[in-house]
């Protein structure tokens, strides 16, 4: 049986009804503009427009910060290699001072890395909610950058004016351990957090939700069957592990402090709110979990 948009071989007299299109029979689209030279101007459709500058899904703004944080990241290794005296040629091979100068260049480049990834791997597993705000570049707020400046200023400080306090104290396999732990703690944390978003996939969102969304399921597998706020525990131990490398004792103990209070706070109000979405399941679920991060059950 032919469709009404088959020709007819056997039927030359059948014709479709044939309706004049103004946008083609004067050679111009029907929105346009007809000024009073004759001439036409098309017209802008909001569905053809970009989004706004301002706009949190703008290609422009997330372009510009992902040229960015790529800039900064290969500056910031460059910096460190070039300071960082395991890389330095013509000195004896000895472990690495506590707070060398090297180490603020290289918490830049693990700042770029992690604010990369964040973008990044929501665009993986949550392309919908890939917008600016995604990098948590100032998302974060104002305390955010506050403690990252307090760091970078008690590791600039410790290394000028007192260079020798630490290496007298603490003997130099001590020294390097230190530094592996905290090289440790960046790697697990690091990788705990970008695993987690990604095994999460649609239902991981940087914003607590008080709604459950349509498709929104209690994710129990992956990184998830161990623990169940794994990208707060990967966020948790790499920003002490950033103040471990750094050798900063000050802000380990602050960020210590401020992000197990801040992580406390937010479990209780997002578990509460698990509870509702999905009832005795989430306790069960709950209830056979860790969280990861001391004294948060």
């Amino acid at each position: 049986m032919a469709t009404p948009f088959s020709p007819q071989v056997r039927n030359p007299t059948h014709r479709n009804p044939w309706e004049p299109q103004t946008e083609h029979s004067n050679g111009h689209p029907r929105d346009a503009n007809l000024h009073s030279n004759g001439t036409y101007s098309p017209t802008a459709s909001s569905s053809n427009l970009p989004p706004s500058i301002d706009s949190d899904k703008n290609p422009a703004a997330i372009s510009l910060r992902s040229f960015a944080l790529g800039a900064t990241s290969s500056a910031s290794l460059l910096t460190t290699l070039y300071l960082c005296p395991l890389f330095t040629p013509n000195q004896p091979t000895t472990p690495p001072p506590p707070t060398p100068l090297w180490r603020l260049p290289l918490f830049l480049l693990l700042l770029s890395l992690f604010h990369y990834l964040e973008y990044h791997t929501t665009a993986l597993s949550n392309p919908s909610a890939a917008t600016v705000s995604a990098f948590l570049l100032s998302s974060n707020g104002k305390a955010y950058n506050i403690a990252h400046g307090l760091a970078f200023v008690e590791a600039f400080v410790h290394h000028h004016f007192f260079p020798g306090y630490t290496n007298g104290i603490f003997p130099p396999a001590l020294r390097t351990a230190w530094l592996v732990l905290g090289a440790g703690l960046l790697v697990v944390g690091q990788s705990t957090r970008t695993t987690a978003m990604l095994h999460a996939g649609t239902n991981f969102n940087h914003l607590v939700q008080s709604k459950k969304k349509e498709g929104h399921v209690l994710v129990t597998g992956g990184v998830y069957r161990y623990l169940r706020h794994p990208s707060y525990f990967g966020f948790f131990w790499w920003g002490l592990g950033t103040q471990v490398v750094l050798g900063n004792a000050v802000c380990l103990v602050g960020y210590a402090v401020v992000l197990w209070r801040f992580f406390r706070r937010r479990i209780e109000k997002e578990e509460t709110l698990l509870i509702d979405f999905f009832g005795i399941d989430y306790v069960r679920y709950r209830d056979r979990t860790r969280v990861g991060i001391p004294f948060i059950p």
